[in-house]
């Protein structure tokens, strides 16, 4: 039997309806995420990529000011804040209405982006675990929460990932969270199941062929693939050159389940959104 999911949630007041399937655009105001063409730094290079997004259909703008690549060098809280601070600043200048989520797993971080920029969902790559006062910000700033899995941290997860039943763990992992979060009042829970984060390529794929079974959780569903290791070492090429790859797997995606897409190519990936709905509604 078919499982429904929530179609709405409540972005800054109003419900964004996620029965057709969403694009979320990445905006890195960082020197060193591993892809290079997602890295904007200047004042003129965010405000470009802000436009592109905007342009180009996707409904949701993900900022991030902390590399979450494998190996990554460690930023302070200052930090975070004072890239995120000018990449805000100029977001909401040219797109005042924009959804906007921000990528962090600190919760002093998630409180100055709602509370001084009007921030709508926090993304939290680490679940709280990075963080003890997570759930309990996000419950306090009634702002809807994405929550990844991830085993171990950015500088650690890819070192030796193991899992004695994976689906197993992450969906376990996923109910306690999900529980926690309930418990707090937290009403707008997004599941990311955390593709390349503590994981073998082994991995991704076996969670890949098991993506429908997320919707046991009767949640929104994001995911992320974009250009990611899962796909350009697998095929010996480059980030660069992981356009094609993405689109497949961005399609696969979408055929089991997928509510979000959060993407490095918006144009690209609101096209797959398009034809794979348009056959759906002609299956």
């Amino acid at each position: 039997m078919e499982i429904p999911t929530t179609k709405y949630i409540n972005v800054n007041g109003s419900l964004l309806d996620l029965s057709k399937s969403r694009v979320m655009g990445v905006l890195n105001v960082t020197p060193d995420s591993f892809y290079a063409g997602s890295r904007t730094q200047t004042e003129v290079e965010i405000a470009r990529r802000v436009k592109q997004i905007v342009s180009e259909g996707a409904a949701i703008i993900d900022i991030g000011a902390y590399s979450s690549r494998p190996n990554a060098d460690n930023v302070s809280a200052r930090e975070e804040m004072e890239r995120l601070r000018m990449g805000l600043k100029i977001l909401f200048e040219i797109q005042p209405d924009a959804v906007v989520s921000v990528d962090t797993f600190r919760a002093d971080v998630a409180r100055m982006c709602v509370e001084e920029y009007g921030v709508a969902i926090i993304n939290d790559i680490a679940a709280g675990e990075m963080d003890a006062d997570m759930f309990h910000t996000v419950a306090a700033l009634n702002v809807p929460y994405i929550m990844m899995h991830m085993q171990g941290t950015p500088q650690s997860m890819q070192q030796h990932p193991h899992y004695d039943n994976l689906l197993e763990e992450v969906f376990l992992y996923f109910a306690r969270k999900v529980q926690q979060l309930r418990d707090l009042g937290v009403k707008d829970i997004i599941l990311d199941p955390g593709f390349g984060f503590g994981k073998t390529m082994e991995h991704n794929y076996e969670l890949l062929s098991h993506l429908e079974e997320f919707r046991i959780f009767e949640l929104p569903l994001l995911v992320g693939v974009s250009r990611k290791s899962m796909i350009y070492r697998l095929l010996d090429i480059t980030p660069q050159e992981a356009l094609n790859g993405t689109t497949v797997l961005d399609t696969i995606c979408l055929l089991k389940g997928a509510d979000i897409l959060r993407v490095h190519d918006v144009k690209e990936a609101v096209e797959t959104v398009r034809i794979v709905q348009a056959m759906q509604n002609n299956s």
